[in-house]
């Protein structure tokens, strides 16, 4: 089953009709659904669809067994015997030897970075091709896709050969709460709320795993099967997707995220836990991590001044990341020898807490949805994003879930699940909200989200401006 990502198969339906070949850029967590909409894109509007992918990293991969790949792939499509190319102007130029056709042709060149990460000149190999051949192919959409964001930016996007070329840039992100629910059929609209959001919260708006849920089943029976069993699909995910993804640098970028575990830190934070002097290794492991789909920059506008933030700060947004650091892999030796009794989520300490980071994160990803609920045009918004007030001498600490800041408006969004809300959680922001500096020429409003049963007081007191409950996420598009 396909669902959503229509705004993007838009995007790439007006690409046809030019008269030269059209270069695009698709980027994205791994499982995140790149090949599969780039193949529906082709299913639905092309004449031809050629896909060659790179072959994933393993010890003793190199730059000849990339070309001797892609050329054995180029020799299928072509129907005839596979000649090695030396190089890969030689390879491209076989490539380009099936699209004289000028039919509708789609080229998908997918894991470019698995292609051409032994090789340092082979972006400018395909830049070359790009001038020289592929561009001249009317009916042509030349995409390049992969997990490695990075090496796309690095390569593609912000390389001075390349720039003006690409077309289009598509970075996918997770499916909405209501897309992820059409994924599970009618069984999805029939489970609870709270389900859902369990479902979720070790998921994420993933396809790839969501396509794997038995819908009938319960939410505690999937995750059994597909985390806590020797060949569940979510037990071996991670060490498969992230050395994929980082390769020979897995271990240092793996070392930072399980700092980032115990909360939000920066750079230089990082650096302090690690004993280390603050240095751009450390950015740029962010970055890669960021890029990857694993983790999120939180930065925003200081409230006093309208300025940006001068920290910006760093956290695991990928719940099925923080899911398996957390409960999967501390218990991976006992999964393995198959000794592991998973009975339900409650079975574990500090679940709720866990559970309550993770539907902050489903909150925070699918702010598109949120802003029409708060009543905001998204066109106003300056910054949304969770906010950290340092206490100093003469300012106290805070904490703001999200912060959204527009021309005249801050608003304080409290983030909560828990079974039974109480008239506390109107305690707790208004704590927070006492603390907070900001600049006397902005209003304050306020707004809570929230996942459980929430007391009749709480709506009574109207001390939150908003009151929106989790449901509104499935509702539909339009929340």
């Amino acid at each position: 089953m396909f669902v959503g990502r229509e705004r993007d198969l838009k995007d790439l339906q007006a690409l046809w009709g030019r008269d030269h070949g059209v270069l695009v850029t698709c980027r994205g967590r791994r499982r995140i659904g790149k090949s599969t909409l780039i193949e529906e894109f082709a299913a639905r509007s092309a004449e031809r669809f050629i896909c060659i992918e790179g072959l994933p990293p393993r010890k003793g991969m190199s730059d000849a067994l990339q070309r001797r790949w892609f050329c054995e792939k180029v020799a299928e499509y072509s129907g005839h015997d596979a000649v090695f190319a030396a190089t890969w102007s030689l390879a491209f130029a076989q490539l380009d030897g099936l699209l004289a056709s000028g039919r509708k042709t789609v080229v998908l060149l997918d894991e470019i970075s698995w292609l051409g990460g032994y090789d340092p000149d082979f972006a400018g190999y395909l830049k070359e091709a790009w001038d020289r051949k592929f561009r001249k192919h009317p009916n042509l959409v030349f995409v390049l896709c992969g997990s490695v964001s990075a090496w796309i930016a690095e390569n593609i996007l912000d390389s001075t050969g390349f720039v003006g070329r690409d077309s289009l840039d598509i970075e996918l992100k997770e499916l909405p709460p209501f897309q992820c629910q059409q994924m599970l059929g009618p069984a999805g609209e029939r489970m609870s709320v709270r389900e859902k959001i369990d479902l979720l919260s070790v998921t994420g708006g993933i396809p790839k795993y969501l396509e794997d849920v038995r819908p009938e089943l319960s939410v505690d029976e999937n995750i059994r099967r597909m985390c806590f069993m020797p060949r569940g699909i979510l037990f071996r995910e991670f060490d498969e997707t992230f050395n994929g993804v980082f390769g020979r640098r897995a271990r240092t970028r793996g070392r930072i995220l399980k700092m980032l575990m115990t909360g939000p830190r920066s750079a230089a934070e990082l650096a302090e836990i690690d004993g280390k002097t603050p240095n751009g290794s450390y950015a740029r492991a962010l970055k890669d991590l960021r890029m990857a789909g694993y983790v999120a920059g939180d930065g925003g506008l200081n409230p006093c001044t309208g300025e940006p933030l001068r920290e910006e700060r760093f956290r695991v947004s990928d719940n099925y990341t923080r899911f398996y650091l957390h409960y999967i892999e501390p218990r991976r030796k006992m999964i393995e020898k198959d000794l592991f009794e998973f009975t339900s989520l409650e079975q574990f300490k500090g679940a709720d807490t866990m559970f309550g980071f993770q539907f902050e994160n489903l909150v925070l990803g699918n702010l598109q949805m949120l802003f029409p609920m708060l009543g905001l045009e998204t066109s106003l918004v300056l910054s949304a994003a969770p906010y950290f007030q340092r206490a100093t001498a003469d300012r106290e600490g805070c904490q703001i879930d999200l912060m959204i800041q527009t021309q005249r408006m801050l608003m304080a969004v409290e983030i909560k699940r828990r079974r039974e809300i109480g008239h506390e959680i109107i305690d707790e922001l208004s704590e927070k909200v006492r603390k907070l500096k900001f600049s006397s020429n902005l209003s304050l409003r306020t707004a809570l989200v929230y996942d459980g049963r929430l007391s009749p007081s709480v709506a009574a007191d109207r001390y939150f401006d908003f009151l929106i409950p989790a449901e509104r996420f499935f509702a539909s598009q339009q929340g």
